[in-house]
């Protein structure tokens, strides 16, 4: 391998391997696979066109465009002519992914899902930065400058992630960087012919030791300022802030005193956590009341709807009061009782947020918390979780009737602006939907009742935890259609379509009220995690609705018979069912409305879930279409690609034989004749090789070293073609390869770029295979004629 292919590769290794800090990320981690197989790719282009050889500019430029039309086919084929070449609603999806990029950033916490949008941005920013790290290392020869890119890419990903393993990302970005230096120092110095490495210590056959002296003081040189870069910054005093840090105020590494809580998505491991095989235990409780079966352990309210997906919005916070002021627009002839709750969070659950019944109006815990007066939420300042907490929370158990809510006055207008805005990207069909399911309401809460019903009992919905939470404003149209999902899809389905009714609406995530244990405690576990919609009526306040069918309680203020509400008061079960599958009917195909309103019907079984699916491509699929993208692109190679081999095969070992020294004498005869015709040299087959070699040189204008080798080999030729006994003639691959050399030396840049890319002795190839069609078209004459022929003496 030259040193420019080794410099190469190291290049590509680097980039890779700084790119392992962006690991932690995202889950799953499958896109660095498709990420190495494109980096290997714009390698491969790269090194193909410095062979040409081409200006450096125009070099870069070939990689550049090849990585475009590689994202094209990975992420914008549809967008794109023939699914791989970029025009401009090409680049308008990539910017629609970015900005789907950009927002799953700020509002996923990490791990984050690997999102169409996240994965552009993974797999381009590695990309962006392979290219950089090539054209400075390999194609510019400035190894040490590419380290800035390198050290750009470990950054950004030791930013965002953190985490005890940093050290171990640090040590493979720095071990890449090394290594191309490395390998750069060794290039160089092959160049200057053989490596130096001082008089030996002692004289005798080890002396030649020395010669390697640059190599190991290299390594030395690398591992001690490696060693330095991860034991001095022990010693120095840390340093809060920062670009990727807090602000200064609330949550993450600032002083507190204010601030702003970010958008962190706590649905990233719901679903998860809806599927684990065993049902780990979150926290365990004691409560003062026996009513347990409207107690939800709720953690935060969702309530910034962008039509991708809802998510927490940016707020302020402040320090957690003593006492928590009286609910928004909870009015004073609404029955509400106190209850104290004793919570004990798992010693391996780290929440951010705080899980307590809501509406709480006091809270007593230790550590460092923060509290958002709209959500009435607390999350942790400073690092702070849940991680083997205890804790008392005082809250309310409000109660109102469904007169109460019927005759609710509307809204504000502050609270209506807020709290019903839907993008202009959602589907139509979600609000007329919700018109057609809601006609006839006479008031807001006639339409909450009739969505919720729509959704739990008359609208034909099955539960499934094994569908995929789906993303972009076509999910919630999609669920609507498919009509199958978990509680995620019911309760965005529900809050979108009450906004859309004027209703403020948002999502509360939290946990079900889990099972009574022996002790008098309530347990709950990792099935429990849940996601139901509130929706605000003025003198209530923000009020619970359950849509998801064989999940918790559906609250007793929706169970009357109403007008509008077609759905008879029933009993109510007082503990949440399991989110296992199970081996049941589909609760379409077993279950009447009245079952699935007493939640008697079983979940889906576990192989409905094999026919779920979702809008995403898994990256296998993604990878095989770029590979007959990239396939698509060799065509125009392939004359270039079967020289190369050919040459290689031609000018390979050769045997012991007379055969074989005759086949690999005449192999490299035809391969400098290949070479010269490719050059513009058409070969005169009526000539001996003497005078062929004459003609070459004299057309080619080849220099004396180049005039011997033609000779040298002809002669050889000459040998094997007339001489008794013919025998091997070492150095004829040598001699090939110094004639090929010669030739392009001579020739025009493009003439030398047409025997590169369009080589006219790869007609060589139409050729034969005319010449098989012919000899397989008489060999099958010939059978079918003997198959025709009548035996002879036989009779008509």
């Amino acid at each position: 391998m030259s040193g420019r292919a080794r410099l190469s590769l190291c290049a590509a290794a680097a980039t890779l391997m700084a790119a392992c800090a962006l690991l932690p990320l995202v889950d799953p981690a499958t896109w660095i696979f498709q990420a190495a197989f494109l980096l290997a790719v714009q390698t491969g282009v790269g090194a193909l066109t410095r062979r040409v050889p081409l200006a450096r500019p125009l070099t870069v430029a070939v990689q550049a465009l090849v990585t475009l039309m590689m994202l094209t086919l990975a992420f914008a084929r549809q967008q794109a002519l023939a699914g791989i070449v970029p025009g401009p609603e090409v680049f308008h999806k990539f910017g629609v992914l970015l900005q789907e990029g950009a927002d799953d950033v700020g509002r996923y916490s990490i791990p984050a899902p690997l999102h169409d949008g996240i994965r552009l941005m993974l797999i381009g920013g590695v990309l962006v930065i392979g290219l950089a790290v090539d054209a400075l290392a390999v194609t510019y020869r400035s190894a040490a400058p590419a380290g800035l890119p390198l050290l750009a890419l470990y950054s950004v990903a030791a930013g965002l992630s953190g985490g005890s393993a940093a050290w171990l990302w640090f040590l493979l970005a720095a071990a890449g960087y090394l290594m191309l230096l490395l390998a750069e120092g060794r290039d160089r110095l092959s160049q200057w012919g053989r490596v130096f490495g001082g008089a030996p210590r002692t004289p005798g056959p080890d002396s030649a030791i020395g010669a390697v002296a640059p190599v190991r003081t290299g390594r030395r040189i690398g591992a001690v300022a490696l060693g330095i870069a991860l034991v001095v910054p022990l010693g120095l005093p840390s340093l809060d802030g920062g670009l990727l840090d807090g602000a200064g105020t609330g949550v993450g590494t600032g002083s507190g005193g204010g601030g702003t809580i970010s958008a962190v998505n706590p649905l990233v491991s719901l679903r998860d956590s809806l599927n684990v095989d065993e049902d780990r235990t979150v926290m365990t409780y004691r409560t003062n009341t026996d009513d347990t079966q409207d107690l939800y352990l709720r953690i935060v309210s969702l309530d910034d709807f962008d039509g991708t997906a809802w998510k927490p919005a940016q707020r302020r916070i402040q320090d957690v009061p003593d006492t928590f002021p009286t609910p928004v627009g909870l009015g004073n002839d609404i029955q509400r009782a106190s209850i104290q709750t004793r919570i004990s969070a798992a010693d391996w659950y780290a929440q951010d947020w705080l899980p307590m019944p809501y509406p709480a109006s006091k809270v007593d815990i230790k550590g460092s918390w923060r509290y958002e007066p709209v959500g009435r939420t607390l999350v942790g300042d400073h690092g702070q979780n849940t991680r083997g907490l205890q804790y008392e929370v005082t809250s309310l158990v409000v109660q109102p009737t469904a007169a109460q809510l019927a005759s609710a006055p509307e809204p504000s207008a502050a609270m209506k602006r807020e709290f019903t805005k839907v993008p202009e990207s959602l589907p139509a069909v979600v609000a007329n939907t919700a018109r057609k399911v809601t006609e006839g309401s006479d008031n807001h809460y006639e339409q909450a009742v009739k969505l919720q019903d729509y959704f739990a009992v008359s609208g034909n919905f099955r539960y499934d935890t094994q569908v995929q939470v789906g993303s972009g404003s076509a999910a919630i149209a999609r669920f609507l259609k498919e009509k199958e999902g978990f509680c995620v899809h019911f309760s965005f389905a529900m809050a979108a379509m009450a906004r859309t009714l004027g209703i403020p609406a948002r999502v509360a995530v939290g946990f079900t009220p889990g099972s009574p244990q022996a002790d008098g405690s309530m347990s709950v576990g990792l099935r429990d995690a849940h996601a139901w919609p509130e929706l605000y009526f003025e003198g209530v306040g923000w009020t619970r609705f359950e849509p998801t069918p064989n999940r918790g309680t559906v609250p007793e203020y929706t169970q009357t018979d109403t007008p509008g509400s077609s759905v008879p008061a029933v009993p109510k079960p007082t503990l949440s069912s399991s989110a296992a599958p199970s081996s049941a009917p589909s609760a379409s195909e077993s279950c009447t409305a009245q079952q699935r309103k007493l939640e008697a019907c079983p979940s889906q079984s576990a192989a409905a879930a094999a026919s779920s699916h979702d809008d995403s491509w898994p990256w296998f699929k993604i990878l095989g279409l770029t590979l007959a993208g990239l396939l698509v692109l060799a065509v125009p190679l392939l004359p270039m690609l079967w020289r190369m081999r050919i040459r290689a095969v031609r000018l390979g070992g050769h045997g012991r034989t007379e055969a074989d020294a005759a086949a690999y004498t005449l192999g490299a005869w035809q391969e400098v004749t290949d070479t010269a015709w490719d050059h513009g040299i058409a070969p005169d087959e009526s000539q001996t090789p003497r005078k062929a070699a004459a003609r070459i040189v004299r057309l080619g204008g080849l220099d004396p070293t180049a005039s011997d080798a033609v000779h040298r080999l002809a002669a050889a030729v000459e040998q094997v073609l007339y001489a008794p006994h013919p025998r091997p003639v070492a150095g004829l691959a040598d001699d090939a390869r110094r004639i090929a050399e010669a030739l392009r030396t001579s020739a025009s840049r493009p003439a030398r770029l047409r025997a590169l890319l369009a080589p006219r002795s790869a007609i060589r190839v139409v050729w034969a295979a005319s010449a098989r069609r012919v000899s397989l078209t008489a060999r099958l004459a010939a059978r079918r004629e003997t198959l025709l022929r009548r035996p002879s003496g036989q009779n008509s």
